[in-house]
């Protein structure tokens, strides 16, 4: 990835109409009712993007959206993309960089995430406080050039406190339970043995996906402040383990999707 590629696409989506919105929202699987709450003013497939990659997953739409919710200008993943999809980790976090690029203050990234911790239960939320990066690789791998952002970028703290801390206000206004937690990034598309499932809860996992945190290293880099929240969809207990599959995964994330909406929506509105 060549630097002068954001600019080409920033160009692209801004002329396209994608002018200065404020946050942008990354939704994962299963959680893409969200769009239903934006006042669409432009929407752009994936495919018509300048160096986008296409998302491949048969249930996320690939599409990027632009417009309202409330009085906050957005613009929205529907649909991201993964390294098991064959994508490298600059491929998939070139979104992150482009939006930057295009104006916006702040990230908002969602996922659908197995409960490690035997306290957390599906359909429940889990906003992440800290991360476990096992994809191997780095998003910042090669990127030499200085406009990219600073080598190395310092994690002690990838998510920003303060958007945490109110986070947790709403969801307690709104009568949410929303655990606080780590969350460990895999590789995929299949999902972990018993014993993979031991060693992250050995290690410190409170949930496991396959996406999120390479797109909240580059925020880091380019100073971009992120928050993200996990739908846990199914309960990864090695003792009293049973078989899952995606349908059931998205079905769980679809049930619990209004109160993640709800969150969101009113986190957007209290952002200066």
């Amino acid at each position: 990835m060549r630097f002068e590629d954001i600019e080409v696409t920033r160009s692209f989506l801004f002329e396209r109409g994608i002018q200065n919105p404020e946050t942008a929202i990354v939704l994962g699987t299963g959680l893409g009712k969200l769009i239903d709450e934006i006042n669409i003013e432009v929407e752009v497939p994936y495919s018509e993007i300048p160096h986008f990659p296409e998302a491949t997953v048969e249930f996320h739409q690939g599409r990027l959206v632009y417009g309202k919710i409330g009085a906050k200008k957005v613009v929205a993943m529907q649909g991201r993309f993964h390294a098991y999809e064959g994508y490298s980790q600059a491929e998939i976090t070139f979104p992150i960089r482009v939006f930057k690029a295009l104006g916006c203050q702040n990230l908002i990234l969602s996922n659908a995430a197995g409960a490690i911790n035997k306290e957390f239960k599906k359909g429940d939320l889990m906003l992440l406080d800290d991360h476990i990066h096992l994809q191997g690789g780095s998003p910042l791998t090669a990127m030499s050039d200085p406009r990219f952002g600073q080598r190395f970028v310092d994690l002690a703290a990838p998510y920003h406190k303060d958007m945490n801390e109110k986070l947790k206000e709403i969801a307690i206004q709104q009568g949410t339970n929303l655990h606080e937690g780590v969350y460990a990034c895999v590789h995929g598309p299949h999902l972990e043995t018993r014993a993979e499932y031991r060693f992250l809860g050995f290690i410190g996992a409170d949930a496991v996906g396959m996406s999120t945190v390479p797109e909240v290293i580059v925020a880091n880099q380019i100073g971009l402040p992120c928050v993200a929240i996990s739908v846990l969809t199914d309960e990864c207990d090695p003792d009293n383990l049973k078989p899952v599959d995606i349908s059931e995964i998205i079905a769980v994330a679809g049930e619990a999707e209004p109160k993640l909406v709800s969150l969101i929506n009113t986190f957007l509105q209290s952002l200066s």
